[in-house]
């Protein structure tokens, strides 16, 4: 097959995971050429089979010259490639392609669909009336399908867990000062107001026996609390997960997050707010817990549970790790998708 995949920026977000990972598990049997709007880290993941296209006028913001520019190329694009299968991931990008590319060759991978139902409802009569112009609508899980169903949108729904490589372990790793703390609690995301780094900071605060490390900071924090360590992106970060006791994942709102699948596969337990579909690989008392309401002191009850417990701590790894191996493996996630592509496009 060959196999177009397009997305709007090339950061390290968990779509652009998706992207890499599909990416780099199908480039050795098949064509694969992935096209992205602006520089970034995500360029340089990619395996040498990968074919790389960049169209600047892709922009996440909407701007009607930069929008018909992106149309235009990749129309002009999609004439020169004629890709088997279309593959559309995120909602700015979902909309551009669904009004580009033919129906019958293009698949929709919404990524998180709480995104625009809760913070850009603006553009749901969009997702409404291009529901119809692809042969699939892929989610990460039944939280996003059930809800997409509510706002109306119930064509070719289909559910692909996201997935991730077992990861090698690294024994030279290190972050200075956190030998002197307990244990600790690490967050992965970047600084923005979905990610609530205040109440990572306020449970940090309730909890200074442990380390709270954040990875992702686009700049340097001062004035943080003795036991918070806030580091700025660093590549492949997820290697650091196996430095935490616990992963910790306040948020707003999320579909299922790739850095929470990356903690299952250290096997290691998760606190996180419940929101978008956490719960379906979070489970309650056994792996983990998820907290309603975000609230800051049930996060820190919860974490210090875990932490003071060894046989629950035990339990809760294997139960991660278990979680993992059945259905968040990379190789379950290509297996979903070349399914909806054979049998939704070819």
């Amino acid at each position: 097959m060959k196999i177009l995949h397009v997305i709007t920026r090339s950061d390290l977000g968990g779509a652009q995971s998706v992207v890499i990972s599909l990416a780099n598990s199908m480039c050795n049997d098949h064509e694969v050429i992935v096209v992205a709007g602006e520089d970034g880290p995500m360029w340089d993941a990619f395996d040498k089979k990968v074919k790389k296209e960049k169209i600047l006028e892709i922009v996440r913001p909407i701007s009607i010259l930069k929008d018909l520019k992106a149309i235009f190329k990749l129309r002009k694009l999609y004439k020169l490639i004629n890709p088997d299968v279309i593959h559309l991931h995120s909602s700015k990008i979902g909309v551009l392609g669904r009004i580009v590319f033919p129906k019958h060759k293009t698949i929709y991978s919404v990524h998180g669909f709480d995104s625009i139902r809760l913070s850009y409802r603006k553009f749901l009569p969009l997702e409404r009336l291009l529901k119809k112009r692809c042969r699939a609508i892929v989610l990460a899980s039944n939280y996003d399908k059930q809800n997409m169903i509510k706002e109306g949108i119930n064509c070719n729904l289909h559910i692909v867990h996201n997935g991730v490589h077992i990861p090698e372990k690294n024994t030279d790793l290190h972050i200075k000062e956190l030998e002197k703390f307990e244990k600790n609690v690490m967050c992965i995301a970047r600084i923005s107001p979905q990610k609530r780094f205040e109440s990572f900071i306020d449970i940090a605060k309730i909890l200074p026996q442990y380390a709270f490390v954040w990875i992702g900071a686009e700049k340097k924090y001062v004035d943080l609390p003795e036991n918070v360590f806030c580091l700025e992106s660093i590549p492949n970060a997820k290697k650091y997960i196996q430095l935490a006791d616990v992963f910790i994942l306040p948020s707003n709102y999320e579909g299922i997050p790739i850095v929470i699948i990356d903690a299952l596969s250290y096997g290691k337990p998760v606190v996180s707010s419940d929101v978008g579909g956490i719960s379906e690989i979070v489970i309650n008392n056994q792996n983990g817990f998820v907290i309603k309401n975000n609230d800051d002191n049930i996060f820190a009850q919860k974490i210090k549970y875990i932490l003071d417990n060894v046989e629950v701590y035990n339990d809760f790894s294997k139960k991660s790790m278990e979680i993992f191996h059945k259905s968040l493996s990379i190789e379950k996630m290509v297996e979903g998708y070349i399914n909806i592509y054979e049998n939704h496009t070819l």
